[in-house]
Formats: C-alpha cells, sequence, structure tokens
C-alpha cells in the first residue's frame, strides 16, 4: 500500500475510535441519563432508555356476593399517560392471567375517553387479557410500581404476598416510584418499611374517601373503610371533595383519591421520574 494511503487509512482509523469513544464518555453511565438534540430549531429530548412502569390490576371479579373488578379508567388513563411519555408498560396482577373489569366503569358517565379508547385497542386488551403474576416481574429495572383501584382490590391487593414484597422492594430503592390511586391504596395496608413500621406511618397520603365509599353503598361490604385504615396506621390522611381529582406526594409515593385523579396521578409519576 502506498505510504501516503497508508497513512490515511490509519488516520481515518484513528478518528473513527475516537469518535466512538467520545460519544460513550459523554453519555451519562446513570440509567436516567437525556441526550439533548436539535430539530428544525427546536429541542428535542431524547432518552436512550425507557422508563419502564408496572401496572397492578386486580386478579379478583367479586367481593363477597359483589360483582367487581378493575375500575377501567384507573389502569386506562394512566397506561395512555405513559404510553405517551415513551415508557415501557408491564400490566401485572396478584394471580397473572385476564384481569376482570367491573361492569359499572364501562356504564354511561363513566366509561372515559381513554376507556373507551383502551378497549378498542387490541395491544392494550391483550395486556389486559394475559397480565404477568406480579411475584414472576423483575423488578430490578422497573421504575414505577403503579396500582390501579376497583372494589376487587379489597379481595387480593391484601393479604397478598407477592404485590407486599413488589411494593416493599421498589419502595426500599432508591429513586423508584409507589403509586397508587382509589382503592388500590388497600395494597400499602400490610406494607411495612425496613424497621418494621407500616408502610403509610408518618406519610401524607390519600386514597378512596369515607364518604365516597357511603356513596356507592359498599361501606358495609369492604373489609374496612380505606380512609380509616389508613388513618390508623399512622398515614397522614388528605382529600379533596368527594368525585374530584386529589393527588398527594411525598417522597417517592404518591397517591390519588379517587378514580378522577388517575390522570393526575400518571402524570405526576411522569413528573417524579423526570425530576430525578
Amino acid at each position: 500500500m502506498p505510504r501516503l494511503n497508508l497513512q490515511l487509512f490509519i488516520f481515518s482509523l484513528i478518528l473513527t475510535v475516537t469518535t466512538v469513544v467520545d460519544c460513550f464518555t459523554n453519555m451519562n453511565t446513570s440509567r436516567k441519563s437525556i441526550l439533548n438534540s436539535s430539530n428544525n430549531d427546536s429541542a428535542v429530548e431524547e432518552r436512550w432508555f425507557k422508563y419502564v412502569v408496572v401496572l397492578v390490576a386486580t386478579s379478583a371479579g367479586s367481593l363477597k356476593s359483589h360483582s367487581t373488578g378493575l375500575w377501567l379508567e384507573e389502569l386506562a388513563a394512566p397506561y395512555y399517560q405513559f404510553l405517551d411519555a415513551g415508557y415501557e408498560i408491564i400490566v401485572a396482577s396478584p394471580a397473572g392471567g385476564p384481569i376482570p373489569i367491573d361492569a359499572a366503569s364501562l356504564g354511561e358517565g363513566f366509561f372515559t375517553d381513554d376507556a373507551k379508547k383502551f378497549m378498542h385497542d387490541a395491544t392494550a386488551v391483550g395486556k389486559l387479557s394475559h397480565s404477568e403474576p406480579i411475584g414472576s416481574v423483575d423488578l430490578k429495572d422497573v421504575d414505577a410500581l403503579f396500582m390501579a383501584g376497583g372494589h376487587g382490590t379489597c379481595t387480593d391487593f391484601i393479604n397478598s404476598p407477592d404485590l407486599k414484597k413488589a411494593i416493599e422492594t421498589v419502595f426500599n430503592s432508591d429513586g423508584k416510584i409507589v403509586a397508587s390511586v382509589c382503592h388500590g391504596p388497600m395494597c400499602f395496608t400490610d406494607c411495612v418499611k425496613p424497621d418494621g413500621t407500616p408502610l403509610v406511618s408518618g406519610l401524607k397520603v390519600t386514597g378512596f374517601s369515607n364518604t365516597e365509599e357511603e356513596a356507592v353503598g359498599l361501606q358495609s361490604t369492604v373489609p374496612f373503610l380505606l380512609e380509616s385504615k389508613l388513618k390508623e396506621l399512622g398515614g397522614l390522611y388528605e382529600r379533596g371533595d368527594d368525585w374530584n381529582s386529589k393527588v398527594v406526594i411525598d417522597g417517592e409515593l404518591i397517591t390519588g383519591q379517587n378514580p378522577q385523579s388517575s390522570t393526575e396521578c400518571a402524570k405526576a409519576i411522569i413528573t417524579k421520574l423526570g425530576e430525578q
């Protein structure tokens, strides 16, 4: 090979290697790093990873003699918030398999646009029909755990060793979020901190209020009134007006009061993860 061509070849090789090294050096080795680029003079953020969120719903279709299940809005609204944010979404449940939907959540006045979109979305329905058992989900790369509500949670979100373990694992991991809405916080009543005290003790929290439970006539059907139980466990319970959005944030614990809080609860998770 002529000397000049050899020199050019070596120079090109060195330049290529240097460029590759610089690319990797400039990357933040943190999983949460963000790469900024521009497109048509407007800033565009491109993550070289995806946040991973696990949406957990009830496996139970009944509560005593009351037919129930997942309140669809409480999973559908967060699902599309996370999807639009580019998250990887895993749908799970205590038992795995098909997740029952409370028929009332498909009724007039409750069948929201997100819920309708979800029911016509083959991918979304597929995830709901083949949910992962929460005990089999690898939580290592999970950034947030979100428990949707519905009265079915009163059956299997309590006394569920697998769900309890998942919540405590994520809650005790730096930078990860545990969140829930409406009856979903039933799951927190079994959970404890590393020191053995109730997970909600000393933390601001919300969930389905006593007056909302009385309004739907199931105060004698549920195992306990969620508001009262959270207070009993030392939670600093906050509430808004019945059937109005209320989201409470305390560190990495995010809770919503009722179905109307579902969207804002998901947005709070997205904002919180973006701050880390």
